[in-house]
């Protein structure tokens, strides 16, 4: 991996020098777009409207145009003129606690790796955000462009996520919504238990994208029968699909009975179910006692689902 920026974390008095590596990547199959006829390369011109000639990029600049039609335009020069944190340093602003971030804030992830023959520093601040259970809030300026940023602790080393700004997350209101009944108390328990039955530890690695792993296999027969182009393969006849349920008891009746063969089908190699791991993650005390209140209900529910089945 590269480093895309260099800098230090100023936290009070103290600096932490840090290199910074773009923490994912995106796994999906990359196309270029072709003549149908004799697949050539797509190629885009950059064309000004005005005197109709192509443009090199450096001749390009930027112009915002309001509601009016009014348009403005700035240079590289105008952009430099306005306030943005100190390019290569990352300023805490403040430390909070860890589940009052909405996750709907986080935009893309940032590895950080101390810049320094003694990341005395770097550990240190590391350490102190994983104890005190906080995320720190912080500045980050990459490309020209300031975000509000969370830095936060994973597997003893420093991550930084840019957030969005408050104005960037859309306020809405469904009228669908507006006057629906609530849930009755016996369609509440039983979805509590389906939720139970279906319960375990979050682990990333046993979910797959199998739209590219299909896309793959099909490249690769493509690839294989030397023709450029996918073999024709027989159309499979198409599923059936189930009416509308309308009950919704009925549905989680129906949802359970499916949860428990399948549970019974990866059991051990007596036929018996493997049981749900228990949850590792911190919870606050409130936490701990929503917990409680929603988790005795469920337990009931499923005894007195076994009853009736034992019956």
């Amino acid at each position: 991996m590269r480093s895309i920026w260099k800098g230090s974390i100023a936290f009070g008095l103290v600096n932490v020098p840090v290199k910074v590596y773009t923490a994912t990547e995106d796994h999906d199959i990359r196309f270029h777009q072709v003549h149908a006829k004799d697949g050539g390369r797509i190629k885009y011109d950059r064309v000004c409207t005005v005197c109709g000639k192509s443009v090199q990029y450096a001749d390009i600049d930027k112009a915002y145009e309001s509601p009016d039609g009014d348009k403005v335009i700035l240079t590289d020069e105008d952009f430099a003129k306005l306030p943005a944190a100190e390019k290569h340093e990352i300023p805490v602003l403040q430390f909070v606690p860890n589940e009052q971030i909405d996750p709907i804030l986080f935009d893309k992830s940032y590895y950080l790796e101390p810049d320094s023959s003694t990341p005395k520093a770097y550990v240190l601040l590391a350490t102190t955000l994983d104890r005190i259970d906080r995320t720190a809030l912080v500045h980050f300026t990459l490309r020209q462009k300031t975000r509000l940023a969370a830095l936060r602790v994973r597997d003893g080393m420093l991550v930084l996520q840019t957030l969005l700004w408050p104005d960037e997350v859309r306020e809405v209101e469904f009228e669908s919504l507006d006057g629906v009944a609530e849930p009755k108390p016996q369609e509440i328990k039983m979805a509590e238990t389906l939720v139970e039955t279906m319960s375990d530890d979050f682990d990333p690695d046993q979910f797959t994208d199998e739209y590219q792993i299909e896309l793959k296999r099909l490249l690769d027969e493509a690839i294989a029968s030397g023709t450029g182009k996918v073999p024709e393969q027989p159309e499979a006849a198409p599923a059936e699909m189930d009416a509308e349920v309308v009950d919704l008891v009925a549905a989680l009746q129906r949802s359970l009975e499916a949860s428990g063969r399948r549970a019974a089908g990866s059991g051990d190699d007596n036929g018996k179910a493997k049981p749900a791991k228990k949850a590792a993650a911190k919870k606050t005390p409130a936490k701990k006692a929503a917990a409680k209140s929603t988790a005795k209900p469920a337990k009931k529910a499923a005894k007195k689902t076994a009853a009736r089945k034992g019956a």
